[in-house]
Order: C-alpha cells, then structure tokens, then sequence
C-alpha cells in the first residue's frame, strides 16, 4: 500500500486542482484503485479531504464520493424513499419475468 512520495504528491495537486473521485484519481497517477481509496479514507479520516459531492455509477446508485482537499462538511448521500426502492426492484422483477418467458425457461400452466 506504500505509494512513494512524487506519487503522493501528484494526487495531492489533482485534488487541490479540483474534485476527484477514486476512480479519476488512480488512472491519473497509475496507482491501483484500492491504494488510492485507502489513502483517500486516511485523509478523509483526518480531516485532510472531505465529500462535496456524490455521483450516481452506471447502475444508478448513488454512492460514488467527490473528493475535494480541505477542510469541510461532508455532502450527504440523496436517501432514496421506500416506495422509490420498491418500484424500482417491481420493475427489475418485471423485466426479468419477461426475460425468462421469451427465452422458454419458465413454462406456461
């Protein structure tokens, strides 16, 4: 997990640049994605970086932290209601249901 200090350092002057996530910041400074989310909780941790933001992923969750340096209350991820999650996971069941119909796995009565 020790990454050299240039390598440290380059990450440090991204994120004084701008916004970064994890992601964007291990394929600019070649680190691995799992060392870069250590170091970034270990700051985080210290008080060094804080969440502005969050980003919603390809699958639609929001979970996906901002990193910006400095000092800073953290953005709270958006809670997505109940109902939301049920109508979501209705139509995931839906969709699926017809999926197995058309390929003939399930048989009709």
């Amino acid at each position: 997990m020790k990454i050299n200090a240039f390598t440290f350092a380059r990450m440090i002057k991204l994120m004084l640049d701008g916004t970064y996530t994890c992601r964007e910041l291990a394929e600019e400074t070649g680190l691995h994605y799992v060392t870069v989310l250590r170091y970034t909780r270990e700051m985080h941790k210290v008080g060094a970086i804080h969440i502005c933001m969050w980003e919603t992923d390809s699958r639609g969750r929001q979970n996906i932290r901002v990193y910006k340096v400095g000092e800073g209350k953290d953005a709270k991820p958006r809670r997505i209601s109940d109902s939301d999650r049920s109508k979501t996971y209705r139509a995931k069941m839906r969709y699926l249901g017809m999926a197995h119909k058309q390929s003939g796995e399930i048989s009709g009565t």
